[in-house]
């Protein structure tokens, strides 16, 4: 048994996914009930920062509880989309997605995921990670079919590029993973230096 627990925080499917696909089982996944709306003239970057700082320290506590005593880390992660300074949101509705579409059609868009990894310890260790997306032009018919799929709900920037949108995307520099929700090599390596061995890197 691991000697570190490790918990997410985080609701996300896509994050315990992406988890497991490094070989990390987290002890539990904690969901972080804060408040997501920017600042006024507050940037991407520190957005996604500051809101992943707020959901490990808003786990700590509950983690403390569950791991007894024991030695543990909260992992948070935010990913927040962007068009210049411009934020989208994490589309609910049709009619924010349908508009996030037409900002992300035929341009490129930068998409940055923080992680915050918070010890028992009282430690605070952050990352920002930033990566460039391009979309093809999207026609008519494109759009209305990826809007009746239904899956931009809930996603940052209306969409998700592990589904139906990696066919719209012309080009990525960055990371991959860090689209998804949780840069995986910066996870992995933020682990194994506060001491948590993935299977990987044992």
């Amino acid at each position: 048994m691991h000697s570190l627990k490790l918990f997410l925080a985080s609701a996300s499917p896509r994050r315990l996914d992406l988890l497991r696909q490094i070989g990390v089982e987290p002890f539990a996944c904690l969901a972080a009930d804060i408040d997501e709306t920017p600042f006024n003239t507050e940037l991407p970057r520190d957005l996604a920062s500051r809101l992943a700082h707020q959901k490990a320290l808003a786990c700590v506590g509950p983690a403390r509880s569950a791991a007894q005593d024991q030695p543990f880390l909260v992992l948070a992660a935010d990913t927040v989309v962007a068009v210049g300074r411009r934020i989208l949101p994490k589309a609910e509705v049709k009619e924010e997605a349908e508009s996030c579409l037409d900002l992300l059609s035929g341009r490129a868009h930068r998409v940055f995921t923080a992680i915050c990894f918070a010890g028992s310890d009282g430690a605070l260790r952050q990352r920002l990670v930033e990566t460039r997306v391009t979309m093809k032009r999207l026609s008519d018919e494109e759009r209305k079919a990826y809007l009746l799929s239904g899956e931009w709900q809930g996603k940052a920037g209306g969409y998700a590029i592990q589904g139906r949108a990696a066919a719209f995307v012309t080009s990525l520099v960055g990371s991959y993973s860090s689209v998804v929700g949780l840069p995986l090599y910066e996870t992995s390596q933020m682990l194994t230096g506060l001491g948590y061995r993935t299977e990987i890197s044992r």
